[in-house]
């Protein structure tokens, strides 16, 4: 399967929300989807090696970084622990790090840049909230999807297309 989403949208434009972000790949796992966990956290990736330090089997976490760049929110220790953890993959509205050893990694991450700088730990942030995504309101429970042609959500799971 090389596409997910042109396929999904075909069979179930009605049922999805396109979220109309930059992003860019940086997981060695080009396609992936799973049920949304969230966090919003900004300049402080605590909740994020928390939550991703936890059993995470067919989950995607969505950390709403308020799209900042200057800091990133996750880089290879963390992502290693989402792998170890069985997470399907991370989408973040700002910036990762060591992309060189996370492409290695088969874990999808999504994030709008890149950055060489850590955050602090200050155990700010919140986990498991309703956030909102280039207007699409993203809830813990919901179903994402992603691949090289962008991210997409929608209220229940959907079936992936066979041709996919």
């Amino acid at each position: 399967m090389l596409d997910l989403l042109p396929d999904l949208f075909d069979e179930h434009a009605d049922q999805l929300n396109l979220i109309a972000l930059a992003w860019q790949n940086y997981g060695g796992k080009a396609i992936f989807w799973g049920e949304i966990d969230t966090i919003r956290c900004y300049r402080d990736n605590s909740k994020v090696k928390q939550r991703l330090a936890q059993p995470g089997k067919g989950k995607v976490l969505v950390v709403d970084g308020g799209g900042d760049l200057s800091q990133a929110l996750l880089g290879d220790m963390i992502a290693a622990s989402a792998v170890a953890n069985g997470w399907e993959g991370i989408i973040i509205n700002g910036a990762v790090r060591d992309v060189g050893t996370i492409a290695t990694l088969p874990l999808g991450v999504k994030a709008l840049g890149t950055v060489p700088i850590k955050t602090e730990k200050r155990d700010l942030g919140e986990i498991s909230v309703t956030i909102e995504l280039a207007n699409v309101k993203l809830k813990p429970g919901m179903m994402i999807y992603a691949d090289a042609n962008g991210v997409a959500v929608s209220t229940h799971p959907l079936a992936i297309p066979s041709s996919s």
